[in-house]
């Protein structure tokens, strides 16, 4: 039993050399098997039983020396003064994070207005409105903070918190008709090539960080903060909503009827819309209620 543990342990753990070099090899074998031999050749099995097992060693060699290379790593990047105070201060976290998205809301609202005009494209024009109103919302949020700070005005953000829900709230329902008019129409948008898997992962992940992020920041008493991250997440559902509608037009292999897409993108579309109603109807709700609250007890 020791032997074999010996055993087991030499194979999962070898040296950092064979782990380099198994790497490339294996790398080398798939593109052979795949571009030149073919899926069905003699070489095939053996190219991916050997991917797998350089994949499991090298995964097994970075959790192995994760913990040793992150305190080096974190050390280091503590060591630059701006990315320390961006991992420690989180006013400073928010206003660059409102600036990067502000940017990226302006740039997205461009690109979309164009391909809109180019391709006569309601989708595209709505969401270049779209992108631009959360661009309107995210500035106002940023100069609010340049001005004020954040969690020092709680009345002012309280009012910021209650504009942006109100602007969410006409802005979702100009959004569901275009979503009921693109569902008739069965309009979309594809991806070039791989391009679509890029964007899956990034839409799941903007997702899933705007999720957290939505909650992580409310223990923070900032109204300002808690609106920058409600705006992320509506961004983060329309991204999906394109995303889907991206992914039935590029896996459309005929089969699927026209309903098929239509019910999808209707449901997926009512989802958000539902979704991005009740989160702007609980922001002017709460928000009016806290500013009564500090009204009395003024």
């Amino acid at each position: 039993m020791e032997r074999f543990k010996q055993i087991l342990n030499r194979l999962l753990f070898p040296r950092l050399a064979v782990v380099l070099i198994s790497v490339p090899v294996a790398a080398a074998l798939l593109i052979y098997t795949f571009a030149f031999a073919g899926e069905d050749s003699p070489i095939a099995y053996p190219a991916y039983v050997f991917s797998a097992y350089a994949m499991v060693i090298t995964c097994a060699w970075i959790i192995k020396n994760a913990k040793s290379s992150k305190s080096g790593l974190d050390s280091a990047i503590h060591n630059i003064p701006l990315a320390h105070r961006y991992l420690t201060d989180v006013s400073f976290k928010l206003h660059v994070s409102l600036y990067l998205s502000l940017g990226l809301n302006v740039l997205y609202a461009v690109i979309k207005f164009v391909y809109g005009v180019w391709y006569h494209s309601v989708w595209f024009g709505t969401l270049a409105v779209y992108y631009f109103f959360l661009a309107v919302m995210r500035f106002g949020l940023l100069r609010h903070a340049n001005q004020n700070g954040f969690g020092k005005n709680i009345a002012a953000e309280l009012k910021q918190y209650r504009m942006c829900g109100l602007v969410l709230m006409l802005m979702n329902v100009a959004f569901s008709g275009v979503v009921v008019l693109v569902v008739r129409k069965n309009e979309g948008f594809q991806y070039a090539g791989y391009l679509i898997y890029v964007m899956a992962m990034y839409a799941f992940y903007n997702v899933i960080t705007a999720v957290i992020n939505v909650i992580k920041y409310r223990k923070y008493n900032s109204p300002v903060m808690s609106a920058a991250k409600v705006i992320n997440l509506a961004a983060a559902l329309v991204s999906m909503l394109s995303l889907e509608t991206a992914m039935l037009a590029q896996f459309d292999n005929g089969n699927n009827p026209e309903t098929f897409r239509q019910i999808m993108t209707g449901s997926t579309g009512g989802c958000v819309c539902a979704i991005v109603l009740g989160i702007a109807i609980y922001m002017v709700i709460r928000s009016t209620k806290q500013l009564r609250k500090l009204k009395t007890e003024s």
